[in-house]
């Protein structure tokens, strides 16, 4: 049995509605990460809130091999009205975020939405709280260790997987 390449995976090639909006994320090394999974799930678009990435960066591009040039991006100055025009567009805005009153990211089906934006924080300070404060859906990943946050990109992961699941499920039926 042999490894797979690019060119042979079997993959059925789907689109999502999902546009993910980083709030002042600046590592390099998790920029490339979330393009590798933007391009994994084929999402619609990533937008870069706040802190404008540095798509040169050789670590970035490193990391994300080629789907800097797959996935489309844009930069926007602010998330808050990033996420209130998102909201105009009918997208249901989702934040990844432990809070108080945070869901579990498996807790909700999101077939219920047409359109999903995901909002990730920045790595050390998370989502502002303007942003929070304006979210449909404050979510979080259930953790079982002592620790009470993971990295950015793993998160971003697992959240794709869960939202594309159930919106599988639902184009399914």
């Amino acid at each position: 049995m042999s490894q797979l390449t690019h060119e042979n995976t079997v993959f059925e090639e789907k689109k999502f509605p999902i546009v993910l909006v980083l709030d002042n994320i600046t590592g390099p090394a998790n920029i490339g990460s979330l393009f590798r999974l933007a391009d994994a799930f084929n999402i619609e678009k990533i937008i870069f809130c706040g802190t404008a990435p540095d798509l040169k960066s050789n670590r970035l591009r490193r990391t994300a091999r080629s789907t800097t040039g797959t996935v489309m991006c844009e930069e926007t100055e602010s998330t808050t009205e990033t996420c209130i025009s998102l909201a105009a567009e009918g997208y249901e805005i989702l934040a990844l975020e432990i809070t108080e009153g945070s869901l579990a990211i498996d807790s909700i089906s999101y077939n219920k939405f047409k359109k999903v934006a995901l909002v990730l924080g920045n790595e050390n300070m998370g989502i502002d709280e303007e942003v929070l404060k304006m979210v449909g859906y404050k979510l979080h990943i259930t953790m079982f260790g002592k620790n009470s946050s993971m990295n950015v990109a793993q998160a971003a992961g697992i959240a794709f997987f869960e939202i594309t699941k159930s919106l599988q499920q639902f184009d399914e039926k």
